[in-house]
């Protein structure tokens, strides 16, 4: 028994000693993915890829009941290379235009949890600093449920250089907040960005509030803990009561159950990576009769399925507009690169924005 023992411990030293190398080596590999990751600003997670690991290596282990541990093994293994590449996250400079607290500020820090965020004044100055290189990514609005496209973030993708590698979709809650110890009974004026108490227009006429206008839901939030008054109360996020230390007297108080926000992550290169298989267009047409229909006939005509198509105003030529196209696909293919030809025939500008991953809840 004793020399049995001896030579299993023998064959599994061995074989910890190749695994610890193997480790190594592979972690050197989540190094590299992660600085792809980085560049494109791509999220750690990507669960089709895991998901391919793991049917793709299970059949290298034909013993069954084997086989069921390796599985958990593999997901064990990703979950630590995900956990060093969080680590190296550590250092991603993520831009977000907003105050702390803001609903970009937590859709940067759901997409990119141990990045660090920073605040920029307005839309532009976020996307700068992607350009000037004071930024890794940029996490900005392209699109509201409730209200509509976000035009700015929109113009600036249309004119400056950044790709779109990634659109997350943020669930917004509306709720009435305020100081420890205070109830609804006791609120009498709200404050929140014009947007929220448009949402939250029912609610307050329910509860005869009176309303001020904030600049965001989180200022709002922070002008509600300064005053430090019971009678006054604010329409932000749950994260934004934790940040300001305020309570949740009522929650999800907008009259609309689908209010969601997409917001888009920007980088200086464009990904081309399985999970991101959508893509979006940007495009001029000549100015002549039937010239987007020839466009959009097109894209159909190559197999792609539109999901959305919006026209907006070029800001130096009156009466002209370009168009936003989401199409399903990528067009990292023959059958893409045809359908790219023939468009650049009938557009006068051609942009492939970039390629995200639809439907992708954070």
């Amino acid at each position: 028994m004793s020399n049995k023992l001896e030579e299993a411990r023998q064959i599994i030293n061995q074989v910890d000693a190749q695994m610890a190398e193997l480790f190594v080596k592979r972690m050197r590999a989540a190094e590299l993915v992660y600085e792809h990751k980085k560049e494109y600003g791509l999220p750690i997670l990507d669960t089709k890829r895991e998901a391919e690991v793991v049917e793709k290596n299970s059949v290298l282990v034909e013993d069954e009941v084997l086989k069921g541990y390796y599985i958990d093994y593999l997901k064990h293994m990703m979950s630590v290379s995900r956990a060093y590449q969080h680590r190296l996250q550590n250092g991603l400079k993520v831009a977000y235009s907003g105050v702390e607290g803001a609903f970009a500020h937590i859709a940067a820090g759901r997409i990119f949890p141990d990045g660090n965020r920073i605040s920029y004044s307005d839309f532009k100055a976020a996307y700068n600093s992607v350009v000037n290189g004071e930024s890794d990514v940029a996490v900005l609005p392209i699109e509201n449920s409730y209200a509509g496209e976000v035009g700015q973030t929109i113009d600036l993708i249309f004119s400056g250089n950044l790709y779109i590698n990634g659109i997350y979709e943020l669930e917004i809650h509306q709720n009435l907040l305020g100081i420890p110890g205070a109830t609804v009974d006791d609120i009498k004026k709200v404050t929140s960005h014009p947007q929220a108490l448009s949402q939250c227009h029912d609610y307050i006429k329910m509860r005869g509030f009176e309303t001020e206008e904030a600049n965001n839901t989180a200022l709002a939030a922070k002008s509600v803990a300064n005053l430090n008054d019971k009678s006054y109360g604010a329409i932000a996020s749950i994260e934004t009561a934790e940040l300001y230390n305020l309570k949740v007297i009522e929650a999800n108080i907008n009259k609309s159950g689908e209010n969601t926000t997409r917001f888009a992550v920007l980088s200086k290169s464009r990904a081309a990576s399985p999970s991101l298989s959508s893509t979006v267009l940007m495009l001029t047409v000549k100015h002549e009769a039937g010239s987007l229909a020839n466009a959009v006939s097109i894209i159909g005509k190559h197999g792609f399925n539109m999901t959305a198509l919006r026209s907006r105003p070029m800001k130096k030529h009156s009466w002209q507009y370009y168009f936003y196209i989401e199409i399903d696909g990528t067009v990292n293919s023959e059958n893409g690169a045809k359908m790219l030809d023939e468009l650049g025939k009938v557009c006068d500008r051609l942009k492939v924005a970039g390629t995200f991953s639809p439907h992708t809840e954070i």
